[in-house]
């Protein structure tokens, strides 16, 4: 790998994760996701300075070329990643019904109380 791409990749990668700092900081991302993201990082950094690492595992998969396996990785997380939102969006729709029906009950007994 060249020099140059390498300091760029690791220029990124700090980049990146100055940014789910600063997001953790500012509650903008909860820390469940924000670790997510920093290991994602950090195996980023392990990968960059173990060069050949890609190369072995893909062999050990049985991938011919190291990009496939690095796409299916990709497509594996995202995967991953619209389970876990799928899963958190049902939760919230049912604690929302659930609200919905307090704050009914409350008017109800509001109304019958004037």
């Amino acid at each position: 790998m060249k020099l140059s791409l390498f300091i760029t990749v690791i220029v990124f990668l700090v980049f990146i994760a100055g940014i789910i700092i600063y997001l953790m900081k500012k509650d903008k991302i909860s820390i469940k996701y924000s670790i997510l993201w920093l290991l994602t990082i950090v195996l980023a950094f392990i990968v960059l300075i173990i060069p050949n690492l890609l190369e072995f595992i893909s062999k050990i998969l049985g991938f011919e070329l190291v990009s496939n396996m690095v796409l299916c990785i990709f497509i594996v997380i995202l995967l991953l990643i619209s389970i876990a939102q799928t899963v958190m969006i049902t939760n919230q729709k049912k604690k929302i019904t659930l609200l919905v029906q307090e704050v009914g009950i409350m008017k109800k007994k509001l109304e019958d109380l004037k």
